[in-house]
């Protein structure tokens, strides 16, 4: 396992690899999330590599990297499947609950719930090995306890910790954290039965008022682990994981 930019995540078993939400175009994202802080991790894109997307949001669906997959590499949750054909990608739509095997791996998409409400999923990735989940960029929701009884115990669970305050033309602005506070993100571990929670989706991005992540999202996510006793852990973009 190894992060890659942002909310990207990749699970490699030999010559397979599987990528959830990889990004190496910030271009689109500027206006809104500003420039990256940091160069983005570059990602590789062979015959062997698959892309689980969880929703269509530019920073975690980039087209242009998805329309470099072999056709049907790229996998995403059925309702999203039209806009990614119109966008050049060529999808294999899937249905909430249903397994898709990829070589070593078996891949599921579940429940996960949007700010703005658009359609997003979560990836379970499971080899002989580990069992993962990776959460996209969700808010807190009921589906974390289903999740947990279907799917877990879970080795890792890839959550949002930075608690962004989003200010969207179109929509009216609040206070409330269009993705997971540092300290939600332990206590959707923890339902989730998972041995380890993992940060993504921090730093990377900051662009008040319009962006504007929580202060020391890191620090307190970490702290949050030691008080809720489960192991948390925040790897540098491109940093593999030593499970």
């Amino acid at each position: 396992m190894k992060r890659l930019s942002w909310a990207g995540i990749e699970a490699s078993d030999g010559r397979w690899r599987v990528l959830v939400d990889p990004l190496e175009d910030a271009g689109p994202l500027q206006s809104f999330l500003g420039p990256p802080r940091v160069p983005l991790v570059p990602v590789r894109i062979d015959k062997q590599t698959w892309v689980l997307v969880t929703h269509l949001h530019p920073d975690h669906c980039d087209v242009k990297l998805l329309a470099r997959l072999p056709s049907g590499h790229g996998l995403c949750h059925w309702p999203i499947a039209e806009a990614l054909t119109g966008k050049g990608v060529h999808p294999t739509p899937t249905e909430l609950w249903r397994s898709v095997p990829i070589g070593p791996f078996r891949v599921t998409p579940v429940p996960s719930h949007d700010w703005r409400g658009d359609d997003q999923v979560a990836w379970v990735i499971e080899s002989e090995a580990q069992r993962v989940i990776h959460c996209g960029d969700t808010i807190w929701h009921g589906g974390w306890y289903e999740i947990g009884r279907r799917q877990g115990p879970l080795d890792v669970a890839f959550l949002p910790i930075n608690g962004v305050i989003a200010q969207l033309d179109g929509f009216t602005a609040t206070q409330v954290p269009a993705t997971l506070t540092p300290e939600e993100a332990i206590e959707a571990a923890i339902v989730l039965k998972a041995a380890r929670a993992c940060a993504i989706h921090h730093t990377l991005f900051h662009n008040p008022p319009r962006y504007s992540e929580q202060a020391m999202a890191v620090e307190r996510f970490l702290a949050a682990g030691r008080n809720r006793h489960i192991r948390a852990v925040a790897p540098a973009d491109g940093e593999e994981l030593g499970l």
